[in-house]
């Protein structure tokens, strides 16, 4: 269960590799074009092996949550996110928009099946954390509750925008993405870090009656991980 719970650091991951490829990528811009892009070139490797890693140990984070939330809805959204998010790696999109370089300016009139998977993929990755954020919301109280509220609501407002900037060919849709991506992946990571502390869903065990005890009766109070 460690190891599950571990696996939600992999969103931080994601983020400092594509920031640090952004960084270092010659001919790319972060604040205009889209993290995907890094997979093309000649160093795409690096950003595949980013999607598809990190996003099936957000998947293996995501079976672990209903254990330590007590939310089916919530753990199944998480395992989508992961699954398409690495999904997003083993199809690429389309050069376009001047990279890699030497690649013509604008978009193109047609895409490639394989694009169209990277995308179908991404907008499942970008709905479906968020969702999960509302979803935990409601099986966890105090400050958790709030956080996450926030923290999804922010993930669907910023898919929005990204996917309206991104189709306008605008200049900042990368940098609207990166924030995006930032909101949808930490998340993961603060439960990770923080679940020895996780306040717990109230109701009974999964799978049952609740433990006994010497003596008979149930303990007064079982946290759930």
């Amino acid at each position: 269960m460690r190891l599950r719970t571990a696996c939600g650091l992999a969103g931080v991951l994601f983020l400092v590799a594509l920031l640090a490829q952004g960084a270092l990528r010659s001919g790319y811009d972060p604040v205009y074009q889209p993290g995907s892009a890094l997979s093309l070139g000649e160093n795409g490797w690096i950003q595949i092996t980013n999607f598809i890693v990190c996003g099936l140990l957000l998947a293996v984070f995501g079976t672990g949550l209903r254990r330590c939330t007590g939310s089916i809805a919530g753990a199944a959204l998480t395992v989508i996110g992961g699954v398409t998010l690495a999904l997003a790696g083993v199809f690429s999109m389309d050069p376009m928009r001047g990279f890699p370089p030497g690649t013509p300016a604008g978009t193109p009139s047609t895409f490639t099946w394989e694009h169209q998977v990277h995308d179908m993929a991404g907008a499942l990755t970008f709905t479906s954390l968020p969702l999960a954020c509302l979803v935990l919301a409601f099986r966890l109280p105090g400050w958790w509750r709030v956080y996450l509220l926030v923290n999804g609501v922010a993930g669907l407002v910023l898919f929005v925008w990204y996917g309206t900037a991104y189709e306008a060919d605008a200049p900042y849709a990368g940098l609207v993405q990166r924030v995006a991506i930032t909101v949808d992946l930490t998340w993961p990571a603060a439960l990770a870090l923080l679940r020895p502390v996780l306040p717990v869903a109230h109701g009974r065990r999964s799978g049952g009656m609740p433990p006994s005890v010497p003596g008979g009766g149930v303990p007064p109070s079982a946290p759930r991980y």
